[in-house]
């Protein structure tokens, strides 16, 4: 562990669309300003890095390798920012049981909303067909049943969400 810091792994998951990556990016520099340790493994970079399909089975796996980084990261004082969709709650579970300090932080937006942000297009090429287990679409989304935070992105602009992460994630990181 690094001297004086203390890992932890935030693990943001929700919908495609949710804001997850955009809150994660803000944390990740909230915490580089104040000179904190800090990781962000983001779905999107890590699918590059660790190419992987989407079936159930092939899912659950990469959770589980990256969980298995995240820990590893906490265990060497690092505050890890983890943005995934993550559907399934037994994934989440698992990674759970591999860390010392993990909070949840679920990225609350509905289907709805998250289609209208949907900015890659990937939810109308689902809803077509084209795209196979699409989260939402035609593979389930299994919401948190209790996160440590919420943070409902639908009425609220970034900075409102990012500073009520913040105001929740302040008494579990310091």
């Amino acid at each position: 562990m690094i001297k004086g810091n203390h890992g932890a792994v935030i693990w943001l998951t929700g919908l495609s669309g949710a804001g997850k990556s955009t809150l994660a990016e803000k944390l990740v520099r909230h915490y580089k300003d104040q000179g904190r340790p800090v990781e962000h493994l983001d779905g999107d970079i890590m699918r590059g890095i660790f190419p992987t399909g989407f079936s159930r089975r092939e899912r659950e796996e990469h959770i589980r390798r990256i969980g298995f980084m995240a820990s590893l990261l906490e265990r060497n004082g690092i505050i890890v920012v983890a943005s995934f969709i993550s559907p399934y709650r037994a994934s989440r579970m698992e990674v759970r049981r591999m860390c010392g300090r993990f909070i949840e932080v679920f990225v609350d937006a509905s289907l709805e909303v998250c289609e209208r942000r949907d900015t890659k297009g990937l939810y109308r090429r689902a809803r077509k067909g084209e795209i196979k287990n699409f989260t939402g679409i035609d593979d389930p989304y299994e919401a948190p049943q209790d996160p440590e935070v919420t943070v409902n992105t639908e009425g609220a602009s970034v900075e409102e969400s990012f500073a009520h992460l913040l105001s929740q994630l302040g008494p579990l990181i310091n």
